[in-house]
């Protein structure tokens, strides 16, 4: 796709001056197309492209929460792409998000990891001691901070990144215990087993064995963005209720992973 073909497909005399890009991962194929397009035809005000917290790199002197200076990885694609919208001249704003769930969010593994285990009486391994704080952000609350955007168009550009995640952070731990709660699940039920995942790996456990994690702080100095409006806590029972209709109960769970690492550390 071309820019020249991406515009003939949207009318060929369509302007847009607000885009927002949710779907490129780098600038190739459609993500060149979209940013070409853009910058040769479209007149684009503010181009709001949904990046990803995943390609920071945190050193041993990072502070948490990790802020928009942290060191990212140069060749993610989602990297190569802010750079070739620049170099173009867009008027880029690059999101950060971290760790979605809710309403059209097209990733369950984070939450599922902890039902799957939960449901079946089986423990849940968490690397290090379990007080590593996570942002997990409801999928409504990424979009209203997408939209913050349009509230100070100038400060979003001069800014250009920002981390998009709740700033209401829960423990690995924690959100085996809330999962716990929304299944009907005694808390003095849940086994939870803590091993050093420099000696065993990560395994199955869907979040990073350190401390990994964003806060709004930015958004909310430059965009006024007022922050989430929902909690973990108190989505988890809808979400429980998504899972039983995606089939939870039911389905085969690959576990063994989790049983090689309780078997090894026990050696």
């Amino acid at each position: 796709m071309t820019a020249e073909s991406l515009n003939s497909v949207l009318g060929g005399e369509s302007s847009f001056e607000y885009v927002w890009d949710n779907a490129s991962k780098k600038p190739q194929g459609a993500g060149k197309a979209i940013c070409d397009a853009a910058k040769a035809y479209w007149n684009t005000k503010l181009f709001t492209y949904v990046s990803s917290a995943g390609m920071y790199q945190p050193t041993p002197d990072t502070t948490f929460p990790m802020a928009e200076t942290t060191p990212i990885k140069e060749s993610a694609g989602q990297a190569l792409f802010d750079n070739y919208a620049v170099e173009l001249g867009l008027p880029l704003v690059s999101i950060r998000p971290q760790y979605i769930y809710g309403p059209k969010a097209n990733k369950y593994d984070y939450i599922d990891w902890y039902f799957d285990r939960l449901v079946r009486n089986l423990p849940l391994l968490i690397p290090g001691d379990g007080t590593q704080k996570v942002s997990l952000t409801n999928s409504e609350d990424v979009a209203s901070l997408l939209a913050s955007v349009l509230n100070d168009e100038e400060a979003a550009i001069q800014q250009r990144y920002f981390n998009c995640g709740t700033d209401d952070l829960v423990s690995y731990d924690e959100v085996g215990l809330l999962c716990a709660d929304a299944a009907g699940i005694d808390r003095t039920n849940v086994k939870v087993e803590h091993y050093d995942a420099d000696a065993y790996g990560k395994g199955k456990f869907p979040f990073r064995p350190s401390n990994f994690y964003v806060a709004p702080d930015m958004a909310k100095e430059k965009l006024g963005w007022v922050g989430p409006s929902h909690s973990l806590k108190g989505d988890l029972a809808s979400y429980y209720d998504g899972y039983k209709e995606r089939g939870g109960l039911d389905r085969k769970v690959d576990v063994m992973k989790d049983y090689e690492i309780v078997v090894a550390s026990k050696l």
